[in-house]
């Protein structure tokens, strides 16, 4: 398959206005660059590679061939090096954890789990190493490993930033580290140029490894479409809170998000030579039009979520009524259980995936960094 190189492509072509406009809050939170520069002073270039880098094999001509090969590959189809920089290195780590992720400050680079090898086809990895590339060439890196450090070792262990109002950090960070999936993923898909496949590596990374059986990738699809549309209005709940601490969005929500993109035409049109060139993003993409998008983008997803939710507030005050009235042996007393504005049982969603293998405490699928 021939691809077409997007010569001179500037990042902001494939950047999700959810995840610019969600990093454009994260900067607004006070004390939010404070923590980052006191973050990075501490571990410093060198002691987040020795964080990450300790068990990892660096890819070259004689160190995996084939693989950086297909890496030399997606670095011309998406015309790296912007302004001449080298091309970011790329290492592979011993793990099982289907994983990957681009990390580092003045230096990133991109480390993709033995997990994931082992279950991506050759195609699937380029959307994959596509993926992470476009994370760097986004500028992501700085925040993405200011949040895996973050997600690591905790707030209560990182006395440096101990004065920031920790929830609201912790929460802006992880919404943005999500939305910034979104561009990356199209990024892969620019990379791979192939829908199908880029498709499938959700699928892969959902499902693992296929051993002596078949998997059907439309039917995957017509699960992504059911999980955001179906369930009650609980569920759009429970959903919501799930996803608040993890620090990828579900593969299914991003295998929907990327075919979205597809069907509204971004995709062809930046195959089709409609990009910004690198130097004309200011002009070419101005805020403006992200914060436009974005609250578009937002709206939409209230608006959904509106209208299934309803009367859910009401319906869980009932629960919690007969809940109270049942332990209290209450049921055919008088009166009402507690309000909802009373209070009720705190919900918490799954442990959020960790970082790539080689880093500390590696856990959780997802790519992208994926981790990816």
């Amino acid at each position: 398959m021939t691809r077409q190189p997007l010569t001179q492509i500037a990042s902001v072509s494939w950047e999700h206005p959810a995840d610019r406009a969600a990093l454009n809050a994260l900067r607004a939170l006070p004390g939010f660059d404070l923590a980052v520069r006191k973050i990075a002073g501490f571990f410093g270039e060198r002691g987040i590679r020795n964080l990450f880098l300790g068990d990892a094999v660096l890819v070259g001509p004689s160190q995996r061939p084939n693989l950086y090969a297909l890496y030399q590959e997606v670095l011309q189809t998406l015309d790296w090096p912007p302004a001449g920089e080298p091309a970011p290195q790329l290492y592979v780590a011993q793990t099982p954890f289907a994983n990957a992720g681009a990390v580092g400050f003045d230096r990133p680079f991109i480390v993709i789990n033995s997990g994931a090898l082992e279950i991506l086809s050759r195609e699937e990895q380029r959307f994959i190493l596509a993926h992470e590339l476009g994370h760097i060439m986004s500028g992501h890196t700085t925040y993405r490993t200011i949040a895996l450090i973050v997600m690591t070792f905790g707030f209560q262990v990182l006395p440096i930033v101990a004065t920031i109002a920790l929830l609201p950090f912790q929460l802006a960070l992880l919404e943005w580290y999500r939305k910034s999936e979104l561009s990356a993923d199209r990024a892969g898909l620019l990379g791979s140029q192939s829908v199908r496949d880029s498709q499938r590596a959700f699928l892969s990374l959902a499902g693992g490894k296929v051993i002596d059986d078949t998997v059907d990738l439309d039917a995957y699809l017509a699960q992504a479409r059911e999980y955001e549309v179906g369930g009650s209005s609980w569920d759009s709940v429970l959903k919501a809170l799930n996803t608040a601490m993890r620090v990828h969005p579900f593969h299914t929500v991003r295998v929907a998000e990327l075919s979205r993109w597809v069907e509204a035409g971004g995709y062809s049109r930046i195959l089709g030579g409609d990009y910004v060139r690198r130097g004309d993003e200011k002009t070419a993409r101005p805020l403006g039009d992200d914060v436009r998008e974005a609250s578009d983008y937002y709206s939409a997803q209230a608006r959904e979520a509106a209208s299934k939710v309803g009367d859910v507030f009401t319906r869980a005050a009932d629960a919690f009524a007969d809940a109270f009235r049942a332990a209290t042996g209450m049921s055919g007393a008088a009166g009402t259980g507690p309000r909802p504005e009373d209070g009720g049982p705190a919900a918490t969603g799954p442990v959020s995936d960790g970082p790539p293998g080689g880093g500390p405490g590696t856990g959780g699928s997802g790519t992208g960094g994926t981790t990816t």
